[in-house]
């Protein structure tokens, strides 16, 4: 599929994660020659380095996830008329997936913190398999979208996994570069596994993201279990919130009365439990927020014009299908290229620059997108975009997890990562308002 302090002018990686799931150690002024611990990786008693989960495992652990969630980009209509429904009805499977995603991460990050990794893998797997065998079976679109539910919030479980074991900003950019290659891929290979056999098979390729759960589960020891009661409420609070803002789009006058509603009830309750699910330490951390609404915002901005980019393509450029789809896999792949090289110099750049940066790369895509009437460059919007949303992924969640102290890492994690799974549900939303309808 979200703490270490870092210095204000620099955006310092983590330490390196370790064998467990025990949050990494503070980097600090008096670390080692190249000026933090996190660089180097913390060390055990003995001196020796812990070892480290091989980042193509990572990878492989979190990116299929892409691939499944964009998988319905090209083939809506034909999902439509297998279930009998309208095509803006069908891409409720788009949404679902998105909202699975953005209220499950926080809550399996919270299941990582508590209970460690192998039960977080354990559940995931089940839910990932159980949500794909329920797909390939659903003879109505309600059965078909419980068992998206289950595949998204099992991959979820699988993200939450892989970003708190990446350790530092070039690892997280390998597993954010993943999710863009093969989120790339996605909309292309659902199309021709579609019309190969099935759109039922485009759906299953989420679940080749637990190949990798073994490998990972060698590397994980039994971890103790978190202190505290678990705090139900908040989590619900929160799950409702999501909830009400992914429902925008659709229903903008209850949905918004529901956000205000469990907004002000969240924020009470935050007020007696500061501690809880939502800590309100990462509240009041400007880089946390900062993080997170730039990582909505290039978020939302990626999915709308990744849903709206093939069918301007289509009325503005008259592209077919197949050249849609080779050309966004192609400006997309090298998009995800270049959304690495920005993660692995951000240490380099700064804060500052990087936001910049994405801020610069995002209104160009939007102002682009809007305007264009040519192939290539609807085609060089969408490569912007989803550069903003890949590098944003890749370095705000740093940014966001070095905002608190160590042991509310796997929550800023979490937190960040919904907020950025939020623009999956806003985007397909808002590019049926704009295009689909």
């Amino acid at each position: 599929m979200s703490s270490t302090t870092a210095p204000a002018a620099t955006v310092t990686p983590p330490t390196t994660a370790s064998a467990t799931v025990t949050p990494p150690t503070t980097a600090s002024a008096s670390g080692s020659r190249n000026g933090t611990r996190a660089e180097t990786g913390s060390r055990t008693e003995s001196g020796t380095r812990p070892a480290q989960v091989p980042i193509f495992w990572l990878a492989l652990l979190a990116a299929p996830v892409a691939a499944g969630a964009n998988a319905p980009v090209l083939i809506l209509p034909d999902l439509a008329r297998s279930f009998g429904v309208a095509t803006a009805t069908a891409t409720w499977m788009v949404t679902a997936f998105a909202w699975a995603m953005a209220a499950g991460t926080p809550l399996l990050a919270a299941l990582l913190r508590r209970r460690g990794l192998r039960p977080l893998l354990r559940l995931s797997t089940a839910l990932v398999l159980g949500g794909t065998a329920l797909v390939a079976v659903a003879p109505w679109l309600p059965v078909a979208l419980a068992g998206r539910v289950a595949q998204s919030l099992g991959g979820a479980g699988l993200v939450a996994a892989a970003m708190n074991l990446a350790g530092s900003a070039r690892r997280m950019g390998v597993i954010s570069s993943g999710f863009g290659v093969l989120g790339a891929a996605g909309p292309l290979l659902g199309a021709t596994l579609t019309d190969a056999v099935s759109w039922r098979l485009a759906f299953a390729v989420s679940a080749l993201a637990v190949l990798a759960v073994p490998a990972v589960s060698r590397y994980a020891r039994r971890t103790p279990p978190g202190v505290g009661r678990f705090d139900a409420r908040g989590a619900a609070l929160l799950i409702a919130l999501a909830t009400s803002l992914i429902l925008l789009p659709s229903t903008p006058l209850p949905a918004l009365a529901a956000a205000l509603l469990t907004g002000l009830l969240l924020t009470l309750h935050i007020r007696r439990r500061p501690e809880g699910f939502v800590p309100v330490r990462l509240l009041r951390s400007p880089v946390f927020l900062i993080s997170a609404a730039l990582g909505v915002t290039l978020s939302t901005t990626y999915f709308t014009l990744l849903f709206t980019v093939p069918s301007l393509l289509q009325d503005r450029a008259g592209w077919s299908k197949g050249a849609i789809g080779t050309g966004q896999l192609l400006t997309l792949l090298t998009a995800s290229a270049l959304s690495w090289l920005l993660a692995a110099g951000s240490a380099r750049l700064g804060r500052t620059a990087v936001r910049a940066t994405l801020i610069t790369v995002g209104a160009a895509a939007v102002a682009t997108a809007a305007l264009a009437d040519s192939g290539p460059l609807l085609l060089l919007a969408a490569g912007a975009a989803a550069f903003t949303a890949t590098g944003a992924n890749a370095t705000l969640s740093v940014h966001a997890a070095s905002a608190g102290p160590d042991s509310h890492r796997p929550t800023a994690i979490g937190l960040f990562a919904l907020s950025y799974q939020l623009g999956g549900a806003f985007g397909p939303g808002i590019a049926t308002m704009l295009v689909l309808a």
